[in-house]
């Protein structure tokens, strides 16, 4: 179960990487649009992430 999560957490960050590393303009417009929303779609937005990685996590185990 550790190496599950341990794996997960590492493909948390690959994936994360991947844009700043292919376009780092994009990505930092991306993080300074991000900067300036409100805390409750930032929430709406992280709330939505979790669901999506939830079901997605469901249907592949």
């Amino acid at each position: 179960m550790w190496t599950d999560l341990l794996a997960a957490l590492a493909l948390v960050f690959v994936i994360e990487g991947v844009l700043p590393f292919i376009r780092p303009a994009s990505a930092r417009r991306l993080f300074t649009a991000a900067s300036q929303l409100d805390d409750a779609t930032l929430r709406f937005i992280g709330l939505t992430s979790m669901g999506v990685g939830l079901s997605i996590l469901y249907f592949v185990r």
